[in-house]
């Protein structure tokens, strides 16, 4: 007999599919502004104390996946501080703080470039100065363009997708690695890009390529080192979120290219962070979990 609290559902029916409406916002973007609006699980996460007591650096946290994990986080009982770039995401970033804080948790806000590895040092002594610890870092902060030839991209625009989405990586795990205690955990984001480069995505693919690497190397060197600490990645593939229609010209048809015919949502990716998070995956380093849509990544 189905369970009628939790009745089974086709998932490619879940969500909404491609077409979406044409949108124009300067990157990063705004959840205000998209159409349709992404789900980060406000109304249907549902915690089980897998995170109690826990303190957690989410970067990127004001929005997109960043907020769904923060909301996960925040219903599984940690407190969470949320990184975040400029002032155009304080709207995003004080309505996830809100939501964070709706949980009964604390929620810090900081905002900044994480490009600067002074900045990523102040996240990491922020969290410790204000929560007392740490125990859980998301990398999950990114930036992207697409662009059609390698000639349309700028010099400058390689570099500050490498910054930001890997170098910045490093900053913020060689200043948190000293507060994490073992049994903590690390975890990147990385992307189904790592295995299926788009090729309106060179800088962004590669970078993503680098974490996957980075992500497996550092597991060991943790590990073997004694410290304790897993570090782990989830690579999404497709998912609804400001930085599409922002950097995507041709978003309208987003998602359409995976087995289930739609983008994924927010809301669907947060349990994967959740999950290496908590000590259900205590023997789990090294390891990245898809989140593609039924997209291969092998």
């Amino acid at each position: 007999m189905e369970n009628q609290q939790n009745p089974l559902e086709n998932p490619a029916e879940k969500y909404p599919k491609p077409p979406f409406p044409k949108q124009d916002q300067p990157a990063p973007g705004t959840e205000g502004r998209l159409r349709p609006q992404a789900d980060h699980g406000e109304e249907s996460y549902k915690g089980s104390g897998k995170l109690v007591g826990k303190k957690a650096i989410i970067t990127g946290g004001d929005s997109g996946i960043g907020r769904a994990v923060a909301i996960a986080f925040a219903r599984e009982g940690a407190d969470v501080l949320i990184s975040y770039l400029d002032d155009v995401e304080d709207e995003d970033a004080n309505i996830t703080a809100g939501l964070v804080e709706a949980a009964g948790k604390k929620a810090i806000l900081v905002k900044g470039d994480i490009q600067d590895e002074a900045h990523c040092q102040h996240i990491i002594d922020t969290a410790v100065k204000e929560f007392g610890g740490l125990d859980i870092l998301v990398n999950n902060a990114a930036f992207q363009m697409a662009r059609k030839t390698m000639a349309d991209i700028p010099t400058e625009e390689w570099e500050r997708t490498f910054r930001t989405n890997i170098t910045a990586m490093f900053f913020l795990c060689k200043a948190a690695e000293p507060h994490l205690k073992p049994g903590s955990s690390i975890i990147n984001t990385t992307s189904v890009n790592a295995y299926s480069p788009s090729e309106q995505l060179l800088p962004y693919a590669a970078t993503k390529g680098a974490i996957q690497n980075f992500t497996a190397n550092l597991s060991q060197i943790l590990l073997m080192d004694g410290k304790g600490i897993r570090v782990n990645a989830v690579a999404p593939g497709p998912i609804w979120t400001p930085l599409i229609p922002s950097t995507m010209p041709e978003h309208e048809e987003f998602g359409k290219d995976t087995p289930m015919k739609r983008a994924g949502q927010p809301a669907e990716v947060a349990p994967a962070y959740v999950f290496l998070a908590s000590q259900d995956a205590s023997y789990i380093a090294g390891a990245t979990i898809p989140v593609t849509g039924g997209r291969i990544t092998i």
